[in-house]
């Protein structure tokens, strides 16, 4: 069975993270496999304290599995910190296959800052191991250190990222408006506007980066093309916004 590696942090409600990952590669009819690279307190309504599993079990997990097992793709989420980040990228030295990077940096609901260290060197060290970043609004603002605040910001984003060596889908969800159904894909010299209707209270749905860059990550796993993967994964998780799951007191989620 195809398998999908998932290297993200662990949301004990679900909702994000490592479990929601799974839900999705198992939506998408792949089996995941992967290690958890933070570990956090949260709820379904936010994000209270994040800690580190440890860069050297980190390393030597994803040592051990990618000497085992073939992945067909992967996604890394939400890394604790530098020396994390950096043991994932050594380890993503063992496998050609591409990974879609979903640079979580802060908190949506709790104003918690996740990554301790500089976003921009953690961009350095795993650059030359994924095929794609998947910034929101405010992560590509740190990352390219200018405003991104409109479709313009977008695409000078996308570029910038795409100049350093990775292709990139700046998301637009947090426009509003009807502006907010856009993402902005740069890869391979191009920019390609991805559109999508709004789905209305999607916007408090928690999980939809997670989601979407795991099943971007799914579909490169099946054999898409990069701008055929993001438009697949946006169509998919529109889908899934209608249907949100309310499991606990806060926010509904994705999965």
């Amino acid at each position: 069975m195809t398998s999908v590696l998932i290297i993200s942090g662990l949301d004990p409600s679900g909702g994000a993270g490592f479990i929601a990952d799974v839900r999705v590669v198992e939506r998408h009819g792949l089996r995941a496999v992967g290690a958890i690279s933070a570990l956090t307190e949260q709820t379904t309504a936010g994000v209270r304290a994040v800690s580190s599993p440890g860069a050297e079990l980190l390393a030597a997990q994803l040592t051990a599995l990618l000497a085992d097992v073939e992945v067909a793709a992967g996604k890394i989420g939400l890394l604790a910190d530098e020396d994390c980040c950096a043991a994932a990228a050594e380890a993503l030295a063992l496998t050609g296959a591409p990974v879609v990077w979903d640079p979580v940096l802060r908190a949506s609901a709790g104003d918690v800052a996740l990554f301790r260290g500089d976003p921009r060197r953690a961009l350095a060290l795993l650059a030359d191991h994924v095929a794609l970043v998947t910034p929101n609004l405010a992560e590509a603002e740190v990352l390219c250190g200018f405003p991104v605040r409109d479709r313009d910001g977008m695409r000078r984003a996308a570029a910038d990222l795409a100049a350093r060596g990775v292709a990139c889908l700046v998301k637009g969800g947090h426009l509003g408006g009807a502006a907010g159904a856009a993402d902005v894909l740069a890869a391979a010299g191009r920019l390609i506007e991805i559109e999508g209707e709004m789905v209305p209270g999607g916007e408090r749905v928690h999980g939809t980066g997670c989601a979407l860059s795991t099943a971007i990550a799914c579909r490169l796993a099946g054999g898409d093309d990069l701008e055929t993967a993001c438009r697949g994964a946006a169509a998919w998780l529109r889908d899934r916004l209608r249907e949100p799951v309310t499991s606990g007191r806060g926010r509904p989620s994705v999965m």
